[in-house]
């Protein structure tokens, strides 16, 4: 497991991920956003009147719930507003980030 960070255009969330999606973490990000949600039968609660409604939260929880059910990601902090990404404390500068 692994940290990332992600936002939807508010705080920026420290999250212990699988490893393959902290390596890869744009790919999961784009293919969540980009497919799933679209897509995806179990998305439809995120499909409101034809506008996606989602944020960090529901990410991890399709990570939780499809795509890694045997890995569980957990939020380790909220690091609150970083200027998306823009002014990350330095212990957290080299972790990566998404913000949706």
């Amino acid at each position: 497991m692994k940290e990332i960070i992600i936002s939807a255009d508010g705080d920026s969330v420290v999250y212990s991920v699988p490893d393959d999606v902290a390596n890869h973490l744009r790919k999961y990000c784009i293919e969540f956003c980009d497919k799933w949600m679209k897509t995806s039968p179990h998305a439809k609660r995120y499909r409101i009147k034809g506008v996606y409604c989602y944020n960090e939260a529901d990410f991890i929880d399709y990570l939780n719930e499809f795509a890694f059910p045997e890995q569980k990601s957990v939020l380790v902090k909220n690091l609150g507003w970083t200027g998306l990404g823009k002014e990350l404390p330095p212990e957290y500068r080299n972790h990566p980030y998404f913000n949706f």
